[in-house]
């Protein structure tokens, strides 16, 4: 390989030096400039970066070995002029003499990518090529977008969901695919809640202690295993500090809403050293039952508080650090309508998580160290008035759940032909005992390892390609409890990801990226196990102990233009899965509880769709954005059906004025009619929404930033399709306004 790409670019660059002799009509001068390209912080030669000489069409790019060679130049004094992706641009001056040949080796800088550009989650090398679909979120961008939970957050995001089943339970639903399918991280590990298992579990950590969301769109298995297979929401925190100043900074912020009565405060002290840097944050967040222009709905309040206390050391070539936290959650599930009936999830997770990268002289020259170790107990507790007016508490479920996840990551220097890449490893492990009255499956002992590895060859300056796959083995082993007393199910599972991905920059300003990616997920214990009654998500559920592991083929293919004005960016993708559990609906009711009987099923799948943004700068002041997205998923093998819970197609258009210091805006959210349902699923119709936002920084740097938003303005009564509550025939929050204040210290 490393010879074909050397023949091609000589055949190339003697066909431009040959077309420019044709244009100029000089004679030959053997006048030659030869060297290398070379990282002037490291050392390393470069590969595929451009030499141009200034003022004329001659140019070439290093070779894999990060060499260059001008022939034939003219003679007397030229500007060489080297460009490259996160590399300053050098300009160096040489004077070239007739049949003569000199070596001039050229330094450049690397340069700081704009962070809020490149998502950490898509590489694990951090090199800023996109093959597939991404978003971050920072700064003012995340504080206008704060919610009661992330799937709130993020649920207007094209390509990105909301699963609704009050304020707390909230979760991200990516391209239809929700639940295990979806994988939330904390920095970059799983965080050992129970979120995905169902509907009417929450993530475990307020949104304001955020610093950072990364949204991954389409398979991302290769670097995160099982669970990725839809896509990755990668909750990111200053717990353990990486860059900080000397002395103290911080930041306190509060925020509060109409809709639910809701109240959040939150705060974060850091003090840093030349070497050391401490922090703790805290936050607070409480609201009544959720407004609906119907009136209320019953049983849909919260109270939650988390915090956390981390150091982070720099030492010559080691950094990294520690961090402790707790969160603290009880939120009531609208599972019953009547006033003397509730039920209340409460919710404690304890967790320490570290971090340590380490650099050196060699091959395998970045070393990155990542755990997160946590405790979980979990209770849902059905709540009835006596006459006398308490309550009496029945623990009908709970969780008690141990979890382990990290992963080592090597990076090595660009060998050959291949650019800076990775290897790693990565252990995962988490014990779930179950138990309550009413616990409808077993317990639950897994372990899963796992090896990976993700490459990059730059074939030349405009293109790249992408190659990577992942082994994992995993052991899962079911533990008895009282409802399940003799049960001695385990199985053991060998699986491969991969990916081949392509990113191309034809043109300034355009950006062309695609993958082809195999994944896999495996069961969780609720479609492998599940027999009975859960409680909080209002179904009798009936899982499969000989359901199969699901395996996505797909692709995905992105277009991105963008320049001072404009922005516009098209993604598609299609991905064809087996053994495809689906959480059915039968039909049928369970007689001694009352509620609707679901079963999980295996079978194939498709699901294809896309998405589409444009933004505009029509005035240095005045921008504007639309988007729309789309997904089609049907059931491919046993009868050709539309799978549930997918979400309608969606239009978006926003516009914002920004003064500076202050600035408002408008969006317009409107929802198609879902009428491509599953066998047993409700129709839900359309509907537009109105919000409008305003904001004002304090002081020029944008210390203070206060912002106003009004969400559903019109109070219009509607019912989302994904909202796990429809069946009660209860519409969604109605008008709301949201206050934020943030103050960076």
């Amino acid at each position: 390989m490393d010879r074909i790409i050397s023949i091609i670019t000589i055949l190339l660059l003697n066909f431009s030096l040959s077309a420019y002799a044709a244009e100029q009509q000089r004679p030959a001068t053997d006048a030659n400039v030869f060297g290398h390209v070379i990282n002037a912080e490291t050392g390393e030669h470069i590969p595929f970066i451009n030499i141009l000489v200034e003022g004329t069409r001659i140019g070439t790019i290093t070779d894999a070995s990060g060499h260059y060679l001008l022939t034939n130049l003219p003679v007397g004094e030229h500007r060489l002029v080297v460009q490259g992706l996160g590399y300053s641009t050098e300009r160096v001056d040489v004077v070239t003499e007739e049949k003569k040949t000199i070596e001039v080796d050229l330094e450049v800088y690397p340069t700081a990518v704009d962070l809020a550009e490149v998502v950490f989650t898509s590489s694990p090398t951090r090199s800023g090529f996109r093959y597939q679909p991404d978003q971050a979120f920072v700064g003012e961008a995340l504080q206008r977008r704060s919610e009661s939970s992330f799937g709130e957050m993020l649920g207007s995001e094209p390509g990105v969901n909301m699963r609704s089943f009050g304020s707390a339970p909230s979760r991200p639903v990516i391209r239809g695919l929700d639940g295990d399918r979806i994988l939330v991280l904390q920095n970059g590990e799983r965080m050992g809640d129970v979120s995905e298992t169902s509907a009417d579990h929450s993530i475990s950590m307020d949104p304001l202690a955020a610093s950072r969301v990364e949204v991954v769109r389409g398979p991302a298995s290769l670097l995160y295993g099982s669970s990725a297979l839809g896509g990755v929401i990668n909750l990111i925190t200053t717990d353990i500090p990486e860059n900080w100043d000397t002395g103290t900074s911080g930041v306190l912020s509060a925020q509060g809403a109409t809709v639910n009565d809701m109240g959040a405060g939150f705060g974060r002290y850091t003090y840093g050293t030349e070497n050391n840097a401490f922090t703790g944050r805290f936050s607070y967040r409480q609201s009544g039952d959720i407004r609906t222009p119907e009136g209320r709905i019953h049983s849909t309040s919260m109270r939650n508080y988390d915090g956390d206390a981390g150091f982070g050391f720099n030492r010559d070539n080691l950094s990294g650090g520690l961090s402790a936290g707790m969160v603290n959650q009880s939120f009531e599930i609208p599972e019953s309508m009547d006033d003397d009936e509730k039920v209340e999830i409460r919710m404690q997770r304890q967790g320490v998580q570290g971090s340590f990268f380490r650099e050196r002289e060699a091959l395998f020259d970045r070393t990155q160290l990542r755990f997160n170790a946590s405790r979980m107990y979990q209770e849902e507790i059905e709540l009835e008035r006596e006459a006398d007016g308490l309550w009496d508490e029945d623990v009908e479920l709970e969780y008690e759940k141990y979890t382990f996840s990290s992963t080592l990551t090597l990076q090595h220097k660009p060998t050959g032909i291949v650019d800076r890449g990775a290897i790693g490893m990565n252990l995962y492990a988490h014990n779930i005992e179950v138990g309550g009255d009413e616990a409808y499956t077993p317990g639950e002992r897994r372990i899963a390892m796992a090896v990976f590895t993700f490459q990059e060859i730059p074939l030349t300056n405009r293109l790249r390609f992408q190659a990577g796959v992942r082994l994992d083995f995993q052991h899962t082993g079911a533990i008895s409890n009282e409802l399940f007393p003799v049960i001695d199910h385990s199985r053991n599972a060998f699986n491969y990801s991969g990916s081949m991905g392509i990113n191309l920059r034809p043109a300034e300003g355009w950006e062309i990226g695609g993958q082809l990616a195999r994944s896999h997920r495996n069961p969780i214990i609720e479609e492998l196990y599940a027999d009975g009654v859960h409680l909080g998500a209002g179904v009798y559920e009936i899982g499969d102990p000989d359901l199969k592991d699901e395996i996505g083929h797909g692709g995905d293919l992105f277009v991105n233009f963008s320049n001072n004005r404009f922005r516009f960016e098209a993604a598609l993708y299609l991905n064809h899965f087996l053994n495809f559990i689906v959480f059915e609906p039968t039909g049928q009711t369970d007689e001694a509880s009352g509620y609707p009987v679901f079963r999980y099923e295996g079978d194939e799948a498709r699901l294809f769709g896309g998405e589409i943004t444009i933004d505009f700068k029509a005035t240095d002041r005045l921008s504007l954005r639309a988007s729309s997205d789309y997904v089609n998923g049907r059931r491919t093998g046993n009868g050709d059906v539309y799978l549930p819970f997918i979400p309608p197609f969606r239009l978006m258009l926003g516009g914002e004025y920004d003064f500076g210091q202050f600035w408002f805006g408008a969006q317009l959210r409107s929802v198609s009619k879902q009428d491509r349902v599953a066998p047993q699923e409700e129709i839900t119709d359309g509907y537009t929404l109105l919000g409008m936002q305003a904001g004002y920084r304090l002081d020029h740097r944008g210390r203070h930033v206060i912002i106003l938003r009004g969400e559903n303005l019109t109070d219009k009564a509607y019912r989302d399709h994904l909202s796990r509550i429809e069946d009660r025939n209860i519409s969604m929050p109605g008008r709301n306004i949201n206050l934020a204040y943030r103050w960076y210290f």
